[in-house]
């Protein structure tokens, strides 16, 4: 016989995919679960198809690596950005909140990490080699490293710089307007425009 806190096990079941999402507690996934609950069927149904799309359809840039409906990003296939300008995050998170800032307006290139020998994620594991064949067949003037300034995100600053500082582009990396150890995500606009503003040559 079905035990559960619960009336329904479907509620349950549903308490439960809410409650496996970030910084969803159960608390919470049962607020949503009434919610939904309570909307019509077509509002539902699009809700859930939402979702289902953006699992099998969305696309990576084949140039920056972010997300995109159909192939070459916004970013990169905007002729009014800055194409000389090249921006390394490591992740599309880092993008959307850069952006927020409305600060920069050049390029973005996703790595899709930071090296952590820790959780075994080493230099081949991101998207470095990439970034250093786009510099040598694109017109990139500037780099600007703008990684998590924790130890792992200096690691990885420091390991690009080595890997391009022979080729004739400038280094730079955001001002520390961020902490040591901060994520750029959780960083506000205010901070972290002015640390892209105020971009200075990366010194390993």
């Amino acid at each position: 016989m079905y035990k559960s806190n619960y009336s329904s096990k479907l509620l349950d079941d549903a308490i439960e995919q809410f409650a496996s999402l970030p910084g969803i507690g159960r608390k919470t996934a049962l607020r949503l679960a009434l919610h939904i609950l309570k909307q019509p069927m077509e509002n539902v149904a699009r809700f859930s198809e939402s979702f289902i799309s953006l699992k099998s359809s969305i696309c990576y840039c084949p140039v920056c690596r972010m997300i995109s409906d159909d192939g070459i990003c916004p970013y990169c296939s905007d002729n009014r950005r800055d194409q000389t300008i090249v921006c390394v995050v490591e992740s599309l998170r880092d993008v959307i909140s850069i952006e927020n800032t409305g600060c920069y307006n050049g390029l973005y290139h996703i790595l899709g990490g930071i090296i952590s020998p820790m959780d075994g994620i080493g230099p081949g594991d991101l998207a470095i080699a990439p970034l250093v064949e786009r510099i040598r067949e694109h017109d990139v003037k500037e780099v600007v490293l703008a990684l998590s300034t924790g130890m792992e995100g200096e690691t990885t600053s420091f390991y690009i710089y080595k890997q391009i500082s022979s080729l004739p582009v400038t280094v730079t990396a955001i001002a520390r307007g961020v902490g040591f150890g901060d994520d750029l995500e959780y960083t506000d606009e205010l901070t972290l425009g002015r640390s892209i503003e105020t971009r200075q040559i990366f010194k390993p």
